[in-house]
């Protein structure tokens, strides 16, 4: 059993991230979706193990534009999810994990948290940590192939 931890679109809110620090550092893996990806060196005296997205509002590119993983057997595409229209659809995200064998797609942007199963693909935004908008992040639980997502707010 592996558990990641989802964020996206913090803006550089640390407030936020502090809040949840027991939860990073229990967590195996970190994934931030960007916007402000440079948080992600923040996060990392939490828990070293962090993955980085570069989100459309990054004016320094600390990580990738999208990845895919394999975790205890489910395969994950992530990205920010400007470049595939999100915030009008999630269309364009479930063909691009589909074409990547993905079950799993995480994805910001639209500071919407979600969490839906579209075509075979979870589909999962955290949310946005930012400071003027209700805060989230996704809790991410994989086991025995299998991926079960918590939208997780936090005060």
């Amino acid at each position: 059993m592996k558990t990641v931890t989802v964020l996206s679109d913090t803006h550089g809110n640390r407030a936020a991230i502090d809040k949840i620090a027991d939860v990073l550092r229990e967590s195996d893996l970190v994934i931030h979706l960007g916007d402000t990806s440079a948080d992600g060196n923040y996060i990392k005296k939490f828990n070293p193990n962090v993955r980085l997205i570069n989100g459309n509002c990054d004016p320094i590119l600390l990580g990738e534009d999208e990845i895919t993983l394999q975790i205890e057997g489910v395969n994950i595409f992530a990205c920010h999810g400007h470049r595939y229209s999100v915030k009008s659809s999630a269309a364009k995200l479930i063909a691009r994990a589909k074409e990547l064998g993905c079950g799993v797609a995480l994805y910001g942007h639209s500071h919407r948290a979600s969490e839906k199963e579209t075509d075979g693909v979870l589909a999962i935004n955290p949310g946005t940590m930012s400071r003027y908008s209700e805060k989230s992040y996704c809790y991410l639980v994989i086991n025995g192939g299998k991926a079960v997502a918590k939208i997780v707010n936090v005060d």
